[in-house]
C-alpha cells in the first residue's frame, strides 16, 4: 500500500472535506464537499480526494498510514 497523499488529525469523528479549505483560492479548486464519519477504525478517506482523517487519540493515531487499508467515506471493513 501507498501512503494517502495528505493527513489531518482531527478532535471530531465527523469531519468535512471540500479538497480545498488549504488552497488559495478557495473551492472553486476543490470538489463538493462531503461530511465523513470515522468509525472505529480511528479514520477515514475522503472518496474525492484522498485526504486521510484520523481521529485524535484513537486507534490509527500514530499508526503507520502505509499500512491501513483504504476506508472511503466511513465505510467500515
Amino acid at each position: 500500500m501507498i501512503p494517502p497523499p495528505e493527513t489531518v488529525t482531527v478532535d471530531s469523528p465527523r469531519v468535512a472535506c471540500d479538497g480545498a479549505s488549504d488552497i488559495p483560492g478557495g473551492v472553486a479548486l476543490g470538489h463538493p464537499r462531503v461530511w465523513l464519519q470515522i468509525d472505529e477504525k480511528g479514520y477515514v478517506d475522503c472518496g474525492y480526494c484522498d485526504r486521510r482523517f484520523i481521529l485524535a487519540g484513537g486507534p490509527a493515531d500514530g499508526a503507520d498510514q502505509a499500512q491501513l487499508p483504504d476506508i472511503a467515506s466511513g465505510a467500515s471493513l
